[in-house]
């Protein structure tokens, strides 16, 4: 929703300058997140523009899928816990948690943070063990890839049987 052309992209432009844009017009998202993350007020307004488009977009391409036959789809929802606005749409939500450590390196690992720029990242979000609470499944992804995708296939069972007997 935040590609050239779309209403979102517009915004941001309008909101943060043209300092957030790549040489192609794309979002610099390295440059957007330096931006937001320690500051509260403009990560809100980002938040206010981004929100309503993605989750738009989310219920057509949710139900385009339900028209093709498909019994579930998942959906990845980075702020599901923090916004609600989705929550009553969600039949099963599912954590991925891992201890605070292990987010941070990885964060830091994947987008080529300071454990500073990391940390506000995390502290943006409500901390894991809350929506671990909050969740109806929770996958530990703490150690070995091969130990969170046996949880994920194990839910993946468990979520068919309970399919099972829904009418279509």
């Amino acid at each position: 929703v935040v590609q050239p052309g779309y209403p979102a992209h517009r915004r941001i432009v309008e909101a943060f300058g043209t300092e957030v844009l790549l040489e192609n017009g794309d979002i610099n998202r390295k440059v957007l997140g330096d931006l937001i993350f320690n500051q509260p007020d403009r990560r809100h307004l980002l938040n206010t523009i981004t929100h309503p488009e993605i989750r738009k977009e989310m219920m057509k391409e949710t139900f385009k899928y339900f028209l093709r036959g498909y019994r579930y789809v998942i959906l990845d929802i980075p702020l599901l816990f923090e916004t609600k606005k989705l929550l009553k749409y969600m039949k099963h939500t599912v954590v991925v948690y891992c201890d605070r450590d292990t987010q941070l390196a990885r964060l830091m690992h994947r987008n080529s943070l300071s454990r500073e720029d990391a940390e506000a990242r995390i502290e943006a979000q409500l901390p894991l063990k809350d929506k671990v609470r909050m969740a109806r499944h929770v996958l530990d992804n703490s150690g070995e890839w091969s130990v969170t995708k046996r949880q994920v296939v194990l839910l993946h069972a468990e979520l068919e049987r309970s399919l099972e007997y829904l009418p279509l």
